[in-house]
């Protein structure tokens, strides 16, 4: 099996990915592909991704882009543990938990830990922006939360897609001094307590 991953190591989104990986125990390659130099508008990885996004995956062959998808599809192919939950109503939390945060939580949050950490690449620190990434991010992960009530994880008892989704961003917030306002959310700080001792998330920091 050949298996390559083009992305870049700050990415939450290639993040994700990894820690798919490493939850599959699976074999794979990275080429790093870096956004603040612009590289995946390259005409190299445009190649690979039309609209100059990361990640990408090469599976013997067959290219997935798209973060969800690749997730599907790795899930589905590789060995090892599931990470879709085997019922109808933990796979919806987990999809939903996808869902929410790529439409609302990634933009919310990447206002927060970019204006501190990364304020280039998010066009520079715009006070009002972060005061709403921060109602934003709040009401995101109050939702999530709530999907998981008194679970370990946001889709269950067990780890799922979904929570991969969103730990890596949190992960960022952490760093930040917006922190203990962000995630002061009830229940947040036990399933973070559960993240933070998963081998996949310590071996796969940010470079």
């Amino acid at each position: 099996m050949s298996l390559t991953l083009y992305g870049f190591d700050a990415s939450p989104y290639v993040r994700t990915v990894k820690m798919l990986l490493k939850e599959k125990d699976a074999s794979f390659d990275q080429l790093h592909v870096n956004v603040m130099k612009g590289e995946p508008h390259a005409p190299e990885h445009l190649a690979r991704h039309a609209f100059g996004k990361i990640p990408v995956i090469d599976h013997d062959g067959f290219k997935v882009i798209e973060t969800s998808a690749i997730m599907t599809y790795l899930d589905d192919v590789l060995p090892g543990i599931s990470l879709t939950p085997d019922n109808a109503k933990d796979r919806a939390r987990s999809q939903m938990a996808q869902g929410i945060d790529d439409s609302y939580g990634y933009s919310a949050m990447v206002s927060v830990f970019g204006y501190y950490l990364f304020p280039d690449f998010i066009g520079g620190q715009n006070n009002d922006s972060l005061r709403e990434g921060i109602d934003d991010s709040k009401l995101v992960l109050g939702e999530l939360m709530r999907m998981k009530g008194n679970d370990a994880f946001i889709a269950g008892k067990n780890l799922s897609i979904g929570d991969l989704f969103l730990a890596p961003a949190c992960a960022y917030l952490t760093m930040t001094p917006a922190a203990d306002q962000v995630l002061s959310i009830d229940g947040f700080s036990d399933w973070w307590g559960r993240i933070k001792t998963l081998s996949s998330f310590k071996t796969t920091p940010p470079a």
